[in-house]
């Protein structure tokens, strides 16, 4: 099953959801009986002006969301987005995947 949240769903998320802030990444989060366990990711040019910069962010946010899902760490039934700040640049997977637990605990 894939983990990556539909474009259809995003203004969903952004219209219903709740906001987490911290230092690499904001997340838009939804609960509802209906939903899976899904991502997306979002990455301003503003933020990152190489496109090499944007597509490692990505890959960053995807991966660390992957491996909590595996180990069960994200709540079921929940709907993300996740938007990069500039202080992703140059972290490391784990240094994501603390920062979107201490994100899940703030959700709960």
């Amino acid at each position: 099953m894939s983990t990556r949240l539909p474009g259809s769903k995003y203004k969903r998320v952004f219209d219903r959801g709740r906001s987490v802030k911290g230092r690499l990444l904001v997340a838009w989060h939804l609960q509802s009986p209906d939903a899976d366990r899904m991502a997306g990711v979002v990455v301003s040019k503003k933020s990152f002006h190489d496109a090499v910069d944007r597509n490692r962010a990505k890959r960053l946010m995807r991966e660390a969301f992957r491996l909590l899902v595996k180990e069960g760490a994200m709540p079921a039934n929940t709907e993300w987005i996740f938007i990069a700040r500039s202080g992703i640049g140059g972290k490391k997977t784990e240094d994501v995947m603390r920062e979107m637990r201490w994100m899940c605990g703030k959700c709960s």
